[in-house]
C-alpha cells in the first residue's frame, strides 16, 4: 500500500482514537482498530484483520498474525503507524477514564460497541444482498 499523507493522517487518527478508546473503556482492536482500517484506509476485511494482528503481536497474536502475514494481508507500514500511535492514545485514554464516573464510562463503551456493530452489520448485509 502507497502511503499519501491523507492514508497517513487516517492511521494515526485510528492509532490514537483506539489508544484513548483502549485507555478509557478497554477496547481497541477489533472494536475500533479493524473497522477504522476498513472504511478509512481501504483495507479488506482479512487485511485489516492481519494488520490489527500485527500491531497486537507481542502480546497475543503472534501465530494468528503469522498466518495473515504468510498470506500477504498485513501491512507492517499501517501496523507500525498505528500500534505508534495506538501507545500514545492508550495512555491519554487511561487519564481520561480516571476522571470521569464510571457509569458514563460504561454508557460510552456501550453506545460505541452499537454504533460499530450497527455500521458492519449494514455495510455487510448491502454488500452481500447489493443493495
Amino acid at each position: 500500500m502507497i502511503l499519501d499523507i491523507q492514508t497517513v493522517i487516517y492511521l494515526v487518527f485510528i492509532g490514537v482514537f483506539a489508544g484513548i478508546i483502549s485507555g478509557f473503556i478497554g477496547i481497541g482492536g477489533g472494536i475500533v482498530i479493524v473497522p477504522g482500517l476498513i472504511y478509512l484506509v481501504g483495507l479488506t476485511q482479512i487485511q485489516a484483520q492481519g494488520t490489527s494482528l500485527a500491531l497486537m503481536l507481542p502480546p497475543i497474536g503472534i501465530l494468528a498474525f503469522m498466518h495473515y502475514y504468510k498470506q500477504g494481508n498485513v501491512d507492517l507500514k499501517v501496523a507500525g503507524i498505528v500500534s505508534v500511535t495506538f501507545i500514545i492514545g492508550g495512555f491519554f485514554g487511561a487519564k481520561i477514564a480516571h476522571k470521569i464516573d464510571q457509569n458514563i464510562v460504561k454508557i460510552i463503551f456501550g453506545v460505541l460497541m452499537l454504533l460499530i456493530a450497527f455500521k458492519m452489520i449494514f455495510s455487510g448485509v448491502k454488500l452481500y444482498f447489493g443493495k
